[in-house]
């Protein structure tokens, strides 16, 4: 799977899964304010990811993700880091 392979996966999963506006998702964006997600939506949105890529992903891997790259990024590395 390719760097634009994930994004457009993890972007279509927002806007299935939890209803964000495609129009609102840009790498630069603030995830957490864009996607006004509470604490559970984050559970869920973890269980997602896991299910659709085969990652694992834990509280530590969130430090330091602020935007939509650096979501995109962690979860390229994950899978890199997979196979």
């Amino acid at each position: 799977m390719n760097t634009e392979e994930i994004l457009e996966k993890i972007n279509e999963i927002l806007v299935d899964e939890f209803e964000v506006d495609a129009e609102v998702i840009s790498p630069e964006s603030n995830l957490k304010d864009t996607l006004g997600l509470d604490s559970l939506d984050y559970v869920d949105l973890v269980v997602t990811i896991e299910a659709n890529f085969g990652v694992k992903l834990g509280e530590a891997d969130f430090v330091g993700i602020a935007t939509f790259q650096d979501f995109y990024n962690l979860i390229e590395t994950k899978i890199q880091n997979k196979n």
